[in-house]
C-alpha cells in the first residue's frame, strides 16, 4: 500500500471516530447516567423499599397496612434469615407476595439483600430492645380457654368485650381481617405492638404485667380460633 493510500485510510478512520464520537452529543440523547437502570440493577435501597414495600408497610416503615417495618422490638425478635425468608418467598394465604424472581417476584437474590439489610440499617433500634420478649415464633399451640382470659385483661379494654371493636380500636375478630393475616402476624402483633397506632408491645399491655410467651401463645390461638376457615397452627 502506498503511502498516499495509507493516509487517505488513516483520515477514514480518524474521520468515522470524530462521527461516533459525536453521536453521543446529539441534542436529546441521554447521557449514560441519564439511561434508566434495567430494575434487576437497580441497588439503592431507598428506592428498592419504596417501589416494593412502601405500599404494604409506608413510606417510612410505618403506618402502612402490615406491621411496621421500623418497629424496634419487630426488628429484634425477627433475624435476618427468617426477615429474608418472608420477603422471598411471601406468606401462603395473605397479602405478603413472594419477591424472589425464583418465585415469580421481580427482585434478584442480591436486591432481596439489600432490602433486608437496609431495613436493619435504617430502623434497627437498640440492642436491648427486645430484651425479654417471647420468642417470635413457636411451635406450641395455644389454650383457647386461657387465650380468652388474656384477652379479657389485656386487650379488651381497646377491642371490646369478644373482640369485635371498642371505643379506642378495631375489631380483631372481624372474618375479612382474619382472612388476610396469618397466625404469626397475629403474634407478631401481639408481641411487637403497633407503636405508631397507639397499639402496645407485650410488655405494656392493659393488664399492666408483661405477657409470658404461653399468654402469647393462647391470645393469638384464641384471635386466630374466630377465623371462619381456620389455618393451620404453624401459618
Amino acid at each position: 500500500m502506498s503511502t498516499r493510500s495509507s493516509r487517505s485510510l488513516v483520515a477514514i478512520v480518524a474521520l468515522a471516530a470524530i462521527l461516533l464520537a459525536g453521536c453521543d452529543s446529539l441534542p436529546g440523547r441521554p447521557s449514560q447516567t441519564e439511561i434508566p437502570l434495567r430494575p434487576s440493577e437497580v441497588t439503592d435501597f431507598a428506592t428498592l423499599y419504596r417501589e416494593n414495600c412502601a405500599g404494604c408497610h409506608g413510606v417510612d416503615g410505618r403506618f402502612g397496612a402490615a406491621v411496621a417495618m421500623n418497629n424496634a422490638v419487630y426488628l429484634a425478635i425477627i433475624d435476618h434469615a427468617t426477615m429474608r425468608r418472608v420477603i422471598a418467598g411471601g406468606v401462603s394465604g395473605t397479602a405478603m407476595p413472594a419477591f424472589a424472581q425464583s418465585a415469580g417476584g421481580s427482585l434478584t437474590d442480591r436486591q432481596i439483600d439489600l432490602v433486608v439489610a437496609g431495613i436493619y440499617k435504617s430502623w434497627a433500634g437498640a440492642e436491648d430492645s427486645g430484651a425479654g420478649a417471647p420468642p417470635y415464633s413457636s411451635t406450641v399451640s395455644g389454650n383457647l380457654e386461657n387465650g380468652a382470659q388474656v384477652y379479657a385483661a389485656s386487650c379488651q379494654s381497646c377491642h371490646g368485650p369478644d373482640g369485635q371493636g371498642g371505643s379506642m380500636a378495631g375489631s380483631v375478630v372481624d372474618p375479612s381481617y382474619l382472612s388476610l393475616v396469618s397466625n404469626q402476624y397475629l403474634r407478631t402483633i401481639v408481641i411487637a405492638g403497633r407503636p405508631e397506632l397507639g397499639h402496645p408491645d407485650w410488655k405494656h399491655d392493659a393488664s399492666g404485667q408483661p405477657l409470658t410467651p404461653a399468654q402469647v401463645s393462647d391470645v393469638v390461638a384464641w384471635i386466630a380460633s374466630k377465623r371462619p376457615t381456620p389455618l393451620a397452627a404453624n401459618d
